[in-house]
């Protein structure tokens, strides 16, 4: 009978290994998928040749929509074990969602944080290095050449790191038994390097996401229509056509030798037919959208900015008085057994609603900032260098949000796999101190984006919107095209 009962315990777990390596599987295809359209919209199409450099491409594209679709399972790593908590509470008996448990969601944890080390540190730099590489001279061109100039130009990446973060190590932890860890490379020193990442990356977003919540509505007014208060479109319209014809005639008439004039002519033109373009949109509007659309998802903005603040603030509280709240603190009930919000579903629910927002608001802030504009991705415009940088960053970024969720008190849900392993995430002042940074940080933003259009009045009518004090882009700085049909800003 023992004999039995163990050859059916080993066909159970046989069963539900296989039963959950092909969820996984499906998960990550249709992620795959997704990914791959989504960079193929982005990816400029004269890239596409049928050469030695159209199998570079190749490669790396499969490379970067992996890359893709692992940052997007991180994303949706918190959601879905929010969710599936919460179903499994409601119906622990249910024969249709008995596929759903604490295995298959400590298994997806595990997979997310894998796949991140192998994309951060193996595929993306690869795919890097593949795609400028030449050749080593002397050596025959050709696909064997550069991978293994790439090969060669991994390993002594991998040497430089290893480098680096043993310095760093000794430097600050300054302990023989510390240093000896070290050696350890898949037990200690990856999961160590990959801590210092994730710190980075929660580092980024506590720059990204509060500029990117104020950074919203401005967003969400460029894609609604406004309501249109004390304005008479039609004169607009009117205004704006005139000016087309006006610019059209002009253009008309240049000579093609003055190619400068021609150029700036055109871009003007182009200015005025989007402008016109998005008046006729707001005439055709309709009194709903116009009137209780664009209010209410304002409205829902702030609510949901406000919350997150909200949330915040009672977790700073929460570290000052109970030890438990730490992202490494105790662990929880396990999965199934207990919610995790005090609001029950609704609570989850809530929860779910505010991580994705804080991730569409720290992408929107990641392409804000001046020093990341230039890897805005444009349609069929964007080269596979940019295409590698994006992915890198969207990673870092993804890979960073459950534990700044967790950190900043969103969820109480605990960091499962090596999520949960991060050393900073148990240093009380490293957490409080992100705490505080990302509460004042996100409250100047949304003052600042608040009140921006009384300032603007005030440099008016004290005269000192001469001195340039405010935001607005200076008249001067135009841009000229240059012989190789570069922009340059004078």
């Amino acid at each position: 009978m023992e004999g039995e009962d163990e050859v059916s315990l080993r066909e159970q777990h046989f069963h539900s290994q296989v039963r959950e390596s092909t969820i996984c599987f499906l998960l990550f295809a249709v992620l795959y998928i997704v990914s791959y359209f989504i960079i193929t919209r982005y990816k400029r199409k004269s890239d596409e040749q049928e050469d030695e450099d159209a199998i570079v491409n190749r490669i790396s594209l499969f490379l970067s929509t992996f890359t893709l679709a692992v940052s997007a399972g991180a994303v949706l790593l918190l959601p879905f074990s929010i969710i599936s908590n919460e179903i499994l509470l409601s119906f622990p008996q249910n024969y249709y969602i008995q596929w759903l448990n604490g295995s298959l969601i400590h298994g997806l944890w595990n997979l997310a944080s894998l796949f991140s080390n192998l994309c951060l540190f193996v595929l993306m730099p690869f795919a890097f290095f593949f795609l400028e590489s030449e050749g080593f001279a002397g050596l025959k061109k050709g696909i064997r050449a550069r991978i293994l100039e790439t090969l060669v130009m991994l390993i002594l990446l991998a040497l430089l790191i290893l480098g680096i973060v043993w310095v760093a190590s000794a430097l600050i932890d300054n302990d023989a038994a510390s240093m000896e860890s070290l050696y350890d490379l898949w037990e200690f020193y990856l999961p160590y390097l990959y801590s210092c990442i994730s710190l980075m990356g929660c580092l980024l977003l506590l720059l990204c996401t509060p500029v990117g919540l104020s950074r919203m509505f401005t967003v969400m007014g460029q894609l609604l229509v406004k309501p249109t208060i004390l304005e008479d479109l039609d004169e607009q319209i009117y205004i704006i056509t005139l000016e087309e014809e006006a610019l059209q005639r002009r253009l008309n008439g240049l000579s093609s030798s003055v190619e400068y004039n021609i150029r700036k002519l055109e871009q003007e033109l182009e200015n005025v037919k989007n402008l016109k373009t998005k008046l006729e949109r707001r005439k055709k509007a309709s009194a709903w959208e116009r009137n209780l659309v664009y209010p209410a998802v304002m409205v829902l903005l702030l609510i949901e900015t406000s919350i997150s603040v909200l949330l915040v603030a009672c977790n700073i509280l929460c570290l000052l008085v109970d030890e438990t709240a730490m992202p490494k603190g105790t662990r929880g009930p396990g999965i199934g057994n207990a919610s995790l919000s005090t609001f029950g579903f609704v609570g989850a629910a809530l929860e779910i609603i505010l991580i994705f927002y804080l991730m569409v608001s720290s992408v929107v802030g990641f392409y804000s900032l001046r020093f990341f504009g230039n890897f805005t991705p444009k349609k069929d415009d964007t080269t596979m260098t940019k295409i590698i940088g994006n992915c890198v960053s969207i990673l870092v970024l993804s890979s960073a949000l459950p534990v700044m969720s967790r950190t900043l008190g969103i969820t109480r849900f605990d960091l499962l796999g090596d999520f949960g392993r991060f050393n900073w995430l148990g240093n009380f002042y490293i957490v409080l101190s992100y705490n505080l940074l990302f509460a004042i940080v996100t409250t100047l933003c949304l003052v600042r984006k608040f009140t921006s259009a009384v300032r603007e009045e005030l440099f008016k009518a004290l005269g000192l919107h001469k001195l340039h004090l405010s935001n607005t882009p200076r008249d001067s700085e135009t841009t000229k095209p240059s012989a190789n049909g570069r922009q340059k800003t004078l």
